[in-house]
């Protein structure tokens, strides 16, 4: 399997880039909504997803040529050295308290866990397309799936989860607890929002996210990282680049002896 990984990739993520440049690519683009361009979309997701799984299947094969590009030594030190958590621990406490408050605001206030009423109004106004103007979502894919979620009712539930869901990306941020999936989850709804149409704050929790996500090894050693990585399977190394040894000087050429005058 992972033979036939190493050769499917490389075609596989061809085509996919192929009916991905015809659905963006602004002078032939394929139309919007037409039957052709939701078969394309769903293509793509299909060889995109494919893509992933078939790289998987090749990370495992010994045999598969390991060429990696080698870090600059501060990027090492800011998303690989302990030393670096105290750079992320600041950024992590203010995303961590952002999301808690924004969840607690929810959960203790009206609109969400007691219906979704709020949610719900904000959904319908994301969804509405203005006669004029650009409307506040921009994708019709998104469109249509905040849609679907009206149409069956979906805030009565959401309207709990979201809350929940922000305060436990505030906790895990707080208490440096899998930081990585905290910011991730924590990124994921930033941009639903984002997509929705709503800017606020989620432009800069989302991109302190992105931040915290390529740090996850240490951004939360300074908490409960320290002791839950290394439970997981992701050890602390210590390493110190030791010096490289001076070259001992190579011996100068001894002069020639100075010859005897020769005698008359």
């Amino acid at each position: 399997m992972t033979a036939d990984a190493r050769r499917l990739v490389v075609p596989v993520a061809i085509i996919a880039a192929v009916l991905l440049f015809l659905l963006i690519n602004p002078w032939l683009k394929i139309e919007p909504g037409s039957t052709l361009s939701t078969i394309v979309t769903v293509a793509f997701w299909i060889l995109a997803i494919a893509v992933i799984v078939l790289m998987y299947f090749d990370s495992r094969d010994p045999e598969t040529p390991q060429v990696e590009v080698e870090s600059p030594r501060f990027a090492k030190y800011l998303f690989g050295n302990t030393r670096a958590g105290l750079f992320w621990l600041p950024i992590r406490l203010f995303v961590g308290f952002a999301w808690l408050s924004a969840g607690w605001g929810k959960w203790t206030g009206t609109g969400w866990t007691d219906g979704g009423s709020a949610l719900l109004g904000f959904w319908q106004n994301a969804v509405a397309v203005p006669e004029a103007g650009h409307p506040p979502i921009t994708y019709d894919w998104y469109r249509s799936f905040i849609q679907m979620l009206i149409d069956n009712g979906a805030q009565t539930w959401m309207g709990t989860l979201i809350p929940l869901g922000e305060m436990a990306v505030g906790l895990g941020l707080l208490f440096g607890a899998l930081t990585g999936f905290a910011a991730f989850f924590g990124s994921l709804m930033n941009m639903s929002f984002m997509l929705a149409g709503s800017a606020s704050t989620n432009p800069v929790l989302f991109t302190l996210a992105i931040g915290l996500m390529l740090g996850w090894k240490v951004a939360g050693y300074y908490g409960l990282d320290r002791w839950l990585l290394p439970a997981l399977g992701v050890p602390w190394r210590s390493h110190i680049d030791a010096p490289h040894p001076t070259p001992p000087p190579s011996p100068s050429t001894p002069a020639p002896p100075p010859q005897e005058a020769a005698s008359g």
